[in-house]
């Protein structure tokens, strides 16, 4: 599973390398791809933009994404924007990877 670690300042400025990460990161086409925003320091409304463009992409490609490393501030936001409706967030990337590759739950 490819992982984007996302740094510093997610807005405007990031758009590029962060469009250019996706686009590597899903060459293959993996079934899941994990943005990690553990390393972000800050956040505006542009880079929630870009995280929903990225979001438009993978449901498009028929890719999961997950996220880890938020912060509490963060996971508000992504709570209140509904993007944790269809994004899995997870604490760290080792519990993103654990969930990922587990193997289904039987009904």
């Amino acid at each position: 599973m490819p992982v984007i670690d996302l740094t510093g300042e997610v807005n405007s400025a990031a758009e590029a390398s962060l469009n250019a990460a996706f686009t590597e990161a899903t060459r293959n086409s993996p079934g899941t791809v994990l943005l990690n925003f553990a390393p972000v320091t800050y956040m505006n409304s542009t880079g929630i933009a870009l995280v929903v463009a990225l979001l438009a992409q993978a449901r498009k490609a028929r890719m999961q994404l997950l996220v880890c490393g938020l912060s509490e501030h963060y996971r508000h936001i992504f709570n209140i924007t509904r993007l944790a409706d269809f994004m899995n967030i997870h604490e760290d990337e080792a519990s993103a990877i654990t969930a990922a590759t587990a193997p289904a739950a039987e009904s």
